[in-house]
């Protein structure tokens, strides 16, 4: 093989870095920069009474909204409710700290992890999954309905903005439609937990929960911790790139979640609710 030595210029956009790579084919080497997502760790940590410290773990994600991605965190473990359960809320050099109000449920046997929390798996390292299965308590809206129009215009949407994975290639998105199909927030991560963790931070923040007038979509599939949280957060329809799993199934049909999945253009699964799909 020839290698073949050149500098090429690169746009990088935020929550990416520049790598050199070699790219092999049968026409030789050639030494390009690429554009790659960036995967770095976050210490959360809560305190209790301005004293007690306790770790909640480490989660792996791309760096960009970190005080939504813990707000949103806290609230999917059940820790806290609304944002006046946090006092307080430090973020900075890969490391977040939530003083925490004396309503909130934190329970150190309970929400402690193990062990790192990987961009792949937003439930690895808990104890039990036995508080999450029981966080949400809240009946979910059954006045939204939707068509095939909207999850289209949802799809096409989503895909233009996710500006990180056009770039890369290595970033999951969730985003928050209108019932009509217009994008109103989108949020990316490497770890789609991560991602949803940001976007239900979001309006944690804005003390706009429950959000039972939204579409949540997700790029990928739709596993057991996407449907948790999207209940936590009260979406009553939760759109999915990509397969469902057998527990994120069975738990949104216990909780009344409209869990549509496999969506392309004009077409989608839909695995429970499907009285919000109107055909």
């Amino acid at each position: 093989m020839t290698a073949i030595n050149q500098t090429l210029s690169l746009q990088t956009v935020e929550g990416s870095h520049e790598r050199d790579s070699a790219r092999i084919n049968d026409s030789g080497i050639e030494r390009v920069p690429d554009s790659i997502v960036i995967e770095r760790a976050l210490e959360i940590s809560v305190e209790i009474d301005d004293s007690d410290t306790y770790p909640l773990g480490v989660t792996m994600r791309t760096p960009g909204s970190d005080t939504e991605l813990v707000l949103g965190f806290l609230l999917s473990e059940g820790i806290i409710q609304n944002i006046h359960d946090v006092k307080g809320l430090s973020v900075g050099d890969d490391k977040g700290v939530v003083s925490l109000a004396q309503s909130s449920t934190f329970d150190p046997d309970v929400h402690s992890r193990m062990s790192t929390i990987s961009s792949s798996c937003g439930v690895c390292g808990r104890i039990s999954v036995d508080g999450m299965l029981n966080n949400p308590d809240s009946a979910i809206c059954d006045d939204l309905k939707i068509n095939l129009d909207t999850v289209n215009a949802c799809i096409i949407s989503m895909k233009q903005h996710q500006t990180l994975f056009k770039f890369t290639g290595g970033s999951h998105a969730t985003a928050s439609f209108t019932p009509e199909g217009d994008l109103e927030r989108i949020y990316e991560d490497i770890g789609r937990h991560n991602s949803m963790d940001k976007l239900v931070g979001s309006y944690l923040s804005d003390c706009n929960l429950p959000i039972t007038d939204r579409i949540v979509v997700v790029s990928g599939r739709a596993s057991f911790d996407l449907v948790q949280k999207a209940l936590v957060a009260g979406f009553p329809i939760m759109v999915s790139i990509g397969a469902p799993s057998t527990m994120a199934i069975d738990m949104a049909n216990e909780h009344g979640l409209t869990l549509a999945c496999f969506a392309k253009s004009r077409s989608i699964s839909v695995f429970s609710g499907t009285s919000r799909i109107e055909i």
